[in-house]
């Protein structure tokens, strides 16, 4: 779960937050909801989407550790300001098959993270269909579905772009 202002969008630059010492990146495929919806039927899940994009999920991985072993909650880790980068959206009419689109992440002109939704572990429908269970769905909401392997640690100064397939989705800096 993260607040609006965990929002970070149009390619504005990520300031690392002084709480922590070791931010992590997670590259994900993004889907925005068009359509209000509670209990969602997996069989129909993809009339509540006509897009997909991708942003990238911080996390404060020193805080989170902390947490973990007391038991506590993670929000404050995951949740912070702008922590939820959120690139561009490609329509469905563009992607042959939400079930397999390739996206990856370059750091400084080196990619890092690769993946595609083929290999995620619950398909976008059944991700739909579960969290519309706790959550009434809202138009607009947007679902993080999960990062491939590869997350690591940013630095200041560096530059991170997204794609889906080869369009480039989302290019800003750490600050």
């Amino acid at each position: 779960m993260k607040p609006d202002t965990a929002l970070l969008k149009n390619n504005k630059p990520f300031y690392i937050p002084d709480f922590t010492d070791e931010l992590h990146y997670e590259t994900e495929l993004i889907i925005r909801i068009n359509r209000l919806g509670k209990n969602i039927a997996k069989r129909y899940a993809h009339r509540y989407y006509a897009e997909v994009g991708l942003g990238v999920d911080f996390t404060a991985r020193d805080i989170q550790r902390k947490l973990k072993e007391n038991g506590h909650p993670w929000e404050i880790c995951k949740a912070f300001d702008h922590s939820a980068v959120i690139g561009d959206f490609l329509s469905l009419d563009e992607i042959e098959d939400v079930q397999n689109i390739s996206f990856h992440l370059d750091i400084n002109g080196k990619t890092v993270q690769k993946g595609n939704s083929k290999d995620m572990i619950f398909p976008v429908d059944e991700l739909i269909a579960y969290t519309s269970r706790y959550f009434t769905l809202k138009i607009g909401d947007i679902l993080f579905t999960g990062t491939p392997v590869g997350v690591g640690k940013v630095q200041v100064g560096d530059r991170l772009e997204g794609y889906i397939f080869d369009r480039k989705m989302f290019d800003f800096k750490i600050k």
